[in-house]
């Protein structure tokens, strides 16, 4: 029977670590603080229901009304686009791309090799299918992080193994995008994040369900045998191990390398026994980073001063509208004190006997000037956010699909600064899903080749926007071809064609362009089809000899009568006709 907490005590180890964790995120808080305002002025303008939720100990009544000094939408419309946008370039669901190959010294080598290639493919293949399986809920946790990354320049996504406690024997990934306000982070000596706290709030029942009774302290029992719904704070603490806390050789947590802590807030003591990761489970995203800051700053930050003042633009606007639409009357002293402005009513007096009007109309302003400030606003607004560089697409609907690609491939160059480095933040989060799906025995046996060298992997960069990227060298490769295919045409001469290594270029240019490996033919194959290719042209050729053989013969054979003619009139005498030989 498990103990009560009232029985348990933590050992010095435990409150050791709780101590240190505790202090340690008191002082990620501070140094948070600053940033916390600016992502609260940016939730305020573009994305009202992440408000009052950045700084440690908020809370919001669920339902609460968050829109109430939103004015204008423009931001939100803005970020909503950026997602899109950054989705379509970076992470599409219709393509995979994230990629794997060998790395090392003998990289080259080892991917030189067609059972390599295809292992790798295979893995790429698994972990697709397990990243978009339905348990894992990646799409939806993944827009979120791009809204985060957007509006606040950061995101964070933690990649667990599913729990299979709901569905017995199921397995698979989980994914959950963790908001902002929940996440705080360290970096190490390299600019790596390699530390995080996250605070959350769990209900005595979802306690006891996560942690069991044994792990609770007395007021979250006593809270929960009142069946409270009232939330506790808690912390998740992963940060890597000390060098005298880390043992590679043990099979035990403390033979991982990052320390996982869950810690009770208002008990201060720990939640479970203390775990580890191979591979940091937390994945970060920083749009882009000032110097000597730790989090990032994004789109909204950026474009905050447009934001603001196209917020106030639109207040301003809007009581201009106001009163253009339902307008200010002016009267005289002298005249009427009472105008009705019901649709087609009399006002008697309102007009002096000489025809002059005693009701006028306080003039509101110039509203078109305020039209195209907002314009312009909302112009700055778009280009932050990378809307206006696809703006063209829309606005020239009658290009042809190479030009399409072409612009296309010309926007991926500018974005590719910003949208570019987030690749580097998805990579870690590649490394930690293939160990978990190895843990799970989810993955096929390592080819002998490979492993061999140890099994080195790199994580592969295969989105629409690196395949813009790379695809200048196969672009150059096919003006440089098409040039030299003028000059064999002047020249009739097909040496230049000589330059050209096509069996290397081709295969080289199929991975550039993202091409399965299992769409290409292997080496037997490749030698198997040259070798029936030689023997076709062998035939052929013996073939269309064939006439030309016999026109020689006939021609040998003429000569060689009217030869043995010519011989016998000479000797005199007269040819005979050869008689057939008959049977006896």
């Amino acid at each position: 029977m498990a103990e009560s907490y009232a029985a348990r005590q933590m050992s010095d180890r435990e409150g050791d670590c709780v101590m240190r964790c505790m202090r340690e995120f008191g002082e990620l808080v501070a140094q948070r603080a600053l940033f916390a305002g600016q992502w609260e002025e940016a939730a305020l303008l573009l994305l009202p229901t992440s408000r009052n939720t950045f700084q440690f100990g908020s809370f919001n009544w669920q339902g609460q009304k968050k829109t109430d000094r939103q004015v204008d939408m423009s931001g939100g419309l803005a970020l909503s686009r950026f997602c899109a946008i950054a989705d379509s370039l970076c992470t599409p669901r219709n393509m995979t791309y994230d990629g794997l190959a060998a790395d090392g010294p003998d990289a080259d080598k080892l991917m030189s090799v067609r059972e390599v290639r295809l292992y790798f493919e295979q893995i790429t293949k698994i972990l697709f299918s397990y990243r978009y399986a339905q348990i894992g809920n990646f799409a939806g946790q993944n827009y979120n992080n791009w809204q985060s990354t957007g509006g606040f320049g950061n995101a964070t996504m933690f990649v667990d193994k599913f729990d299979s406690r709901m569905l017995p024997g199921t397995k698979g990934l989980r994914y959950r995008s963790v908001p902002l306000g929940e996440t705080f982070f360290g970096e190490n000596h390299q600019g790596m994040v390699d530390r995080i706290h996250r605070w959350f709030r769990l209900t005595p029942y979802q306690c006891l369900q996560k942690f069991g009774k044994e792990w609770m302290p007395q007021n979250i029992q006593a809270a929960l045998s009142k069946d409270s719904q009232y939330p506790f704070d808690f912390l998740h603490v992963v940060r890597p191990r000390d060098e005298d806390d880390y043992d590679p050789d043990r099979i035990d947590e403390r033979g991982k390398p990052f320390a996982s802590y869950y810690i009770s807030i208002d008990g201060r003591c720990m939640m479970a026994p203390e775990g580890g990761y191979r591979k940091f489970p937390y994945s970060v995203s920083r749009y882009d980073q000032t110097p000597g800051e730790v989090y990032g700053r994004g789109p909204a930050q950026i474009a905050l001063p447009a934001l603001k003042t196209l917020n106030a633009m639109k207040t301003t606007f809007l009581k201009q509208a106001h009163r253009a639409s339902d307008p200010v009357l002016l009267t005289s002293d002298e005249g009427m004190t009472s105008v009705s402005l019901r649709p087609g009513a009399l006002n008697v007096g309102g007009m002096s006997p000489d025809g002059k009007r005693l009701i006028d109309i306080l003039p509101t302003g110039n509203i078109q000037i305020a039209k195209e400030m907002m314009l312009e606003e909302r112009g700055l607004i778009d280009d932050v956010f990378l809307v206006s560089l696809f703006k063209v697409l829309s606005e020239h609907p009658s290009m042809t699909a190479t030009q399409v690609i072409e612009l296309v491939n010309e926007k991926g160059m500018l974005v590719a600064p910003t949208l570019g480095r987030q690749f580097g933040d998805r990579s870690a989060m590649v490394e930690r899903e293939i160990d978990l799906l190895a843990e799970q025995g989810l993955l096929p046996p390592m080819p002998n080749v490979l492993k061999e060298a140890g099994g080195p992997y790199r994580v592969v960069d295969n989105s629409p926007l690196a395949l813009a990227a790379r695809a200048g060298q196969a672009a150059g490769f096919f003006r440089t071809l098409e040039n030299v295919k003028e000059v064999v045409a002047i020249t009739q001469d097909p040496s230049p064609l000589d330059e050209f290594n096509f069996g290397t270029a081709i295969p080289d240019i199929s991975r550039i362009q993202n091409v399965p490996e299992k769409w290409m033919n292997d080496d037997k194959t490749k030698a198997a089809l040259r070798q029936n290719r030689a023997k076709a042209a062998a035939r052929k050729q013996q073939t269309d000899a064939l006439p030309s053989q016999a026109a020689i013969m006939k021609a040998q054979a003429a000569q060689f009568k009217a030869g043995m003619g010519q011989q016998g009139q000479q000797q005199g005498q007269p040819q005979q006709q050869q008689q057939p030989m008959v049977a006896a």
